[in-house]
């Protein structure tokens, strides 16, 4: 379904200068959601989702490949976007990802931090993304050390939110100008 959701709507969101992203067909609870994801180098406004949403709408419409009734949500895939096709992978390599696992796997005694310690296994684990094939990713640990993990294993991949060190010492700049004044 949401491969030919995609070929239908792809062109038409193409004219209007932003990528499609991804598109996902999904149930939460008693609804069905259909989510269009677009970027551009720039980023997304909300006008640009209105602007999409308005575009394929009709389309979407006219082509009733939904026969049940479902929302339409158009937005950004986000910062930490998450990772389900090859060109999604190509483009976060050397970035870091957090993964989700459908079953937990065994890391070595020091590549588990304390807080997911459990006979040295882990269903979520952080790493930067070093390559991809049809059934692996690659990740580079902690330990500096890389591991495979079969893609059939991974419930969720994303791009992990990594707040720069600069940021980090700009804020505690700010943290000790705030006591400064408050003294």
């Amino acid at each position: 379904m949401e491969e030919k959701i995609e070929t239908l709507i792809s062109e038409t969101i193409e004219k209007l200068g932003y990528e499609l992203y991804d598109v996902i067909y999904e149930k939460e609870a008693k609804d069905f959601y259909l989510r269009i994801f677009i970027d551009t180098p720039n980023g997304i406004s909300l006008d640009d989702c209105e602007k999409v949403n308005d575009a394929i709408n009709p389309i979407l419409d006219e082509a009733n490949y939904i026969k049940d009734q479902y929302f339409l949500e158009v937005s950004s895939p986000g910062v930490e976007r998450r990772l389900r096709k090859n060109k999604h992978f190509e483009a976060s390599i050397g970035k870091e990802v957090d993964i989700n696992l459908y079953s937990p796997i065994t890391l070595k005694q020091d590549e588990i931090n304390e807080k997911k310690k459990k006979n040295n296994t882990t269903k979520n684990i952080s790493g930067i993304l070093k390559s991809f094939d049809e059934n692996n990713i690659t990740l580079e640990i902690e330990s500096n050390e890389e591991i495979k993990i079969e893609k059939k294993n991974i419930s969720n991949i994303k791009i992990k939110l990594v707040i720069r060190e600069e940021f980090e010492k700009w804020k505690r700049r700010q943290i000790y100008l705030q006591l400064i004044i408050l003294n």
